[in-house]
């Protein structure tokens, strides 16, 4: 048996330094890691001799007599009324109340300054397990706590380790997706890190990497990191990871559909084997199942809620069957809706950069409060922009999926998927984006015949959720049965082509090329169903003249001398319904929304929205 190094005891006031929260720069610098070849090449994998290591302590736990007396019905009700299941050997009994968890004096003095009543689901059940030093899969939604899961134990482990020296690397590293999730883990952190006399920093891409270094040199127990810049830091020398004892890989699955695999197992790779690891996710896939066999060790697997693909249940899920032409006139007609709410902070979910762009645009232009954010916006644009949607400056937020995980807003009340995404399981933690912690929330989707292939998992997701069902879902499912909606080259013939196109004149176009041009631009729709689109997306009377699903008052009279006219507000005050058309018009002329008022006709476009002069971090 190998004798055991006796490491010094908690004392609640070590002094590691007080500090600020560092988060590097943010004058957006070049993007982490290489576009081109393989990051982490220069990482050679280490051979570790384990008897060569020094010893370090990890399990800390010792159960408060209240959770000794809890008996095993008590605790399996529990994990029942909670949907706490748990896989694994030796795991605790979860804990009910925070000072059951014997954490430091003054992290529970910072958890009883942010009000917390009692622990959520996988605190509970988290908590004994980490702080007894196994490794451990923690599988829930988004907002419910999983945070704070693993950084209060980390803080006790680094307490229980000895001082850093000089050259020495984190002793708790923790690898995030995005920079937005890694800079909000870090403000997590260093609010009970100041308190612990710990200090701790944030390493991403898009940020100068000199704060990042300076920090890194100075010597912190705990770093957030994104794979790609602590990628180049270990290359350049610039840390590294031998005192790293407490690992943590939070959105695991996340990390993986963007491509990260590689760079996680050459920053592993570097770590000593005895390590304590937790892995965290919110859905489990067979790749996470995989990554989890290669870095955990007989771990303790916790699920909270369905074990299938589940969303959280405080989210009313509502899908509207569309097609791709109506997506912007049911946006409109939606955030006309959410805008009259007292809390209307909306995410608008796109796919691709170019379409972000375009409809941020589009809705400031049209004058909605609108702000866009991908992956090429600068690291400063990007900062800037989530800092006017979290204080309610501009209460719609666009966005590609780079932020749907990272984001976390307490007050969102909408998600808008204006695309539905690749995946059921981006689906879910999109809409998880709202209905934080107990909070509740809404989630809109626009579901076109081009996302069939995911409408059965879906409607899985749905009724797990205990949600509505739309009939136009079911309906897919037998029209894909039947071949209406196959896209393969082989399931059109050369009938289909002559009766969609027949030398352009159906549908009352004049040319093959005028019906080109106008599917390019508007949808596979007739000229005379859609109608002659005119000066501020109105359309011409022509569309309205056989009743539209607006009502058959469109077509009055007076409305179509309206649009002649050149006057599309009077027209829709001139339809049959009259108090209908009447908030049309208002609504036309920005009236209804006098804080968010269209641009007036001939005005400039609001095409883009001013950036600060100067940016303090």
């Amino acid at each position: 048996p190998t004798a055991t190094i006796t490491m010094p005891g908690y004392s609640s006031d070590r002094d590691r330094g007080f500090g600020a929260p560092r988060f590097g720069g943010s004058r957006g610098g070049p993007l982490s890691g290489k576009k081109f070849g393989n990051p982490g090449e220069k990482l050679t994998k280490k051979k570790w001799n384990l008897d060569e290591l020094p010893k370090f302590e990890k399990n800390f736990y010792q159960e408060h007599p209240d959770v000794v007396r809890r008996t095993v019905q008590e605790v399996e009700q529990y994990r029942s009324s909670k949907e706490v299941t748990v896989r694994g050997h030796n795991c605790p009994k979860p804990i009910i109340n925070f000072y059951e968890a014997n954490f430091p004096a003054n992290v529970m003095e910072v958890i009883q300054r942010q009000n917390f009543t009692e622990p959520t689901a996988i605190q509970a059940q988290g908590w004994p397990v980490a702080l007894s030093g196994l490794d451990m899969v923690g599988v829930a939604q988004t907002g419910s706590g999983k945070t704070l899961s693993y950084l209060l134990p980390a803080i006790v482990h680094i307490n229980h380790q000895p001082f850093l020296e000089r050259g020495d690397g984190p002793i708790c590293l923790v690898l995030a997706p995005t920079r937005e999730l890694a800079q909000q883990v870090q403000q997590v952190a260093a609010e009970y890190s100041r308190a612990c006399r710990l200090k701790s920093t944030c390493i991403y891409g898009g940020a100068p990497k000199g704060p990042q270094i300076r920090d890194l040199e100075r010597g912190v127990e705990i770093c957030i990191a994104t794979p790609g810049r602590l990628i180049d830091f270990l290359e350049a020398g610039k840390t590294n990871l031998r005192r790293c004892t407490y690992l943590v890989l939070d959105e695991a699955d996340r990390m993986l559909d963007m491509g990260f695999e590689p760079q996680i197992r050459k920053i592993v790779d570097q770590i000593r084997p005895d390590r304590q690891t937790l892995m965290w996710s919110a859905t489990w896939p067979k790749e996470v199942r995989q990554l989890a066999e290669d870095f955990l060790k007989e771990y303790v697997h916790i699920n909270i809620g369905a074990l299938e693909l589940s969303a959280n249940h405080n989210i009313l899920q509502i899908v509207d069957v569309c097609h791709d032409v109506e997506k912007d006139d049911k946006l409109i007609r939606l955030m006309e809706e959410i805008m009259s709410e007292k809390e209307n902070k909306t995410i608008v979910f796109v796919e691709t950069k170019r379409r972000c762009d375009d409809l941020t645009r589009k809705m400031r232009r049209d004058g909605w409060p609108a702000m866009g954010i991908h992956g090429d916006k600068s690291q400063q644009e990007r900062d800037w922009v989530l800092n006017e949607f979290k204080h309610g400056k501009a209460p719609i937020l666009i966005a590609t999926d780079v932020a749907s995980r990272g984001l976390d807003v307490e007050d969102v009340k909408f998600v808008i998927n204006y695309d539905y995404p690749n995946s059921s399981e981006d689906y879910i933690h999109r809409i998880g984006r709202t209905a934080r912690s107990t909070k509740t929330g809404t989630a809109y989707t626009f579901f076109t015949p081009n996302n069939i292939k995911q409408v059965n998992d879906l409607i899985s997701v749905l009724r797990e959720a205990n949600q509505a069902i739309n009939p136009k879902l079911l309906q897919l499912i037998e029209d894909r049965g039947s071949g209406k909606y196959c896209s393969r080259p082989q399931c059109r013939s050369r009938g289909d082509r002559r009766d969609r196109y027949s030398a352009g004149k159906r549908g009352g176009f004049s040319s093959f090329r005028e019906r080109e041009n106008f599917e390019r631009n508007y949808g596979a729709l007739g000229k005379r169903d859609f109608g002659a689109k005119t000066q501020n997306g109105a359309y011409s009377a022509q569309s309205f003249s056989n009743g539209t699903p607006f009502g058959n008052g469109f077509a009055a009279a007076g409305m179509q001398a309206g649009f002649r006219a050149g006057n599309p507000a009077g027209a829709y005050q001139n339809g049959y319904d009259q108090q209908y058309g009447s908030n049309i018009a208002n609504m036309h002329n920005g009236m209804n929304q006098q804080q968010y008022a269209y641009p007036a006709t001939g005005a400039a476009p609001m095409i883009g929205y001013p950036m600060p002069t100067s940016y303090s971090q």
